[in-house]
């Protein structure tokens, strides 16, 4: 049934031309697909961003831009198609009436920087909308495009980090322009999940970024970094999987849809390789590179040494079992055996105590619930709590908090698993497409989840406060996200103490 306001036409004024959105409430404006910056390819392939070329007339934005080049078909999502170029645009959710500037929330997806968009359903900012919020979302170059090493011999040189200097783009876009759409440029918050958690961590460090925003919401930052040396060892096995040299020429030579299939052809050789590392484990090939130039530093190293945004408030959040996910969908290793899991703590160099540190706090667990413990808190757990620590130790303000929402469904236990908690803080929960993330439809105690969750995140994008204290030195109890606001589990605190030792240094070969 058409209404009326579908039918409002929404024009804004953009630095590039007119945009022309849509709307989906009645009190609600979203333009979608707007470029931030030029197709980064033909010659402007494996550069930084280039600026976009201004338009005439009035540009219609009523529907999501192509996609990075990627494999994954995500459930109710675009997908990439060879061919589509012009993957570097941006979404804007803001209220249609306001009586000033809102604050700004730009969102980075995640997906192993590898897949994702910005067109996933749970990432539609609706919702955060009609709480206050002036949305943004972005696309940015994924896998070899925006994070592959390609060796010297372009002129000029080609640089590392090209997803993250999209990313830098869509910021300064932001500052530019978000002040058509009501937003406040002064006012901007960083907020991403997994590898869009730890790209947010990487501008927190990058003098690039600086100015671009005031805080940064971290939801399981994935860490640590690639080294040069393990990105030039990645680009060699792709190179060799796309049958082509890895030079600088030779690498421009392959087709975007080459190198995908390329990098999954690796991605698989690790799955099926036990005797190849860590990524045996967690396939993850891609990633930002400690450059020393675009990124300085790997981010807990540069929190730790003071180099980092401290003026930028931090808000920290992780999942209690976050590597359920990966093993309910099948693409992480299976450890069931004593040998194996201690294959796994010794090619992750893991401290000797670790693992009876884990089995002393899940007695009857089974070995593949072990490690499945075990490599959710060492890729995102506790890396994002050490966020916050260094963060903190450095004089910024630092708030830490844990989804431990679950319950029983149909098929049995809904874990609090990766990706579970960002449903509930879009407050999209009753999309089809998120029913496997939360176990199914929601419930009446999920919806008052939901509305808490979003508004810490209004209140901290807003005022740099979620409604709870911020750290104050290494014993303060993280906020509890859960449908009954459970206090803190021991085993959080027990396991977290198992880790002290750990070093989280760039990754190497």
């Amino acid at each position: 049934m058409s209404v009326w306001w579908r039918k409002t036409v929404d024009v804004r004024t953009t630095k590039d031309g007119l945009v022309r959105g849509r709307r989906p409430a009645p009190d609600i404006v979203a333009f979608l697909g707007i470029p931030y910056a030029a197709a980064p390819f033909g010659a402007n392939r494996f550069r930084e961003p280039r600026p976009v070329r201004a338009w005439e007339g009035v540009r219609e934005c009523q529907d999501f831009g192509p996609v990075a080049p990627q494999s994954a078909r995500l459930p109710e999502a675009p997908f990439w198609s060879p061919g589509e170029e012009d993957i570097l645009t941006l979404n804007v959710w803001a209220p249609a009436s306001h009586n000033g500037p809102l604050p700004v929330l730009v969102w980075i997806h995640g997906g192993a920087y590898t897949f994702g968009s910005s067109a996933q359903p749970d990432f539609d900012g609706t919702a955060l909308a009609g709480a206050g919020l002036v949305v943004v979302t972005f696309n940015y170059r994924l896998g070899f495009e925006g994070f592959g090493h390609i060796p010297p011999g372009a002129e000029p040189p080609y640089p590392e980090n090209r997803g993250l200097l999209d990313q830098i783009a869509a910021l300064q876009w932001v500052r530019e322009n978000i002040a058509a759409f009501g937003g406040d440029p002064a006012n901007v918050t960083v907020a991403g999940q997994s590898s869009g958690a730890a790209s947010a961590a990487c501008l927190m460090v990058m003098d690039r970024a600086r100015g671009l925003f005031r805080r940064v919401i971290a939801h399981s930052a994935v860490g640590p970094c690639c080294s040069p040396e393990l990105a030039a060892e990645t680009t060699r096995r792709v190179a060799a999987a796309a049958g082509v040299p890895a030079a600088s020429t030779c690498l421009r030579s392959a087709t975007p849809h080459a190198l995908v299939v390329a990098s999954d052809r690796v991605v698989e050789s690790y799955r099926q390789d036990p005797g190849s590392g860590p990524r045996h484990y967690n396939p993850v090939i891609y990633g930002p590179i400690v450059d020393g130039d675009i990124l300085p530093s790997d981010p807990l190293s540069a929190m730790a040494a003071g180099a980092s945004e401290t003026g930028a408030d931090l808000l920290v959040s992780h999942t209690r079992q976050e590597y359920w996910l990966m093993d309910a969908v099948g693409s992480s290793a299976k450890v069931t055996t004593d040998e194996q899991l201690t294959a796994f703590a010794r090619d992750f160099r893991l401290p000797d105590d670790l693992v009876q540190g884990y089995r002393d706090l899940m007695p009857d667990a089974p070995v593949l619930d072990i490690h499945l413990a075990i490599l959710g808190d060492l890729l995102f757990s506790e890396y994002t709590n050490r966020l916050a620590e260094r963060h903190a130790q450095a004089g910024g303000r630092a708030f830490t908090s844990c989804f431990a929402r679950h319950r029983k469904g149909p098929e049995g236990e809904v874990r609090a698993w990766h990706c579970a908690d960002i449903p509930f803080a879009f407050g999209n929960l009753t999309l089809k497409s998120v029913e496997f993330l939360i176990g199914g439809p929601p419930d009446a105690a999920d919806h008052e989840l939901s509305q808490r969750m979003m508004g810490a995140w209004v209140g901290f994008a807003t005022t740099g406060e979620p409604g709870w204290a911020p750290l104050n030195g290494p014993t303060t109890t993280p906020h509890v996200w859960d449908t009954a606001d459970s206090p803190a589990a021991a085993h959080n605190t027990a396991a977290r103490a198992l880790w002290r030792d750990v070093d989280f240094s760039p990754l190497g070969p």
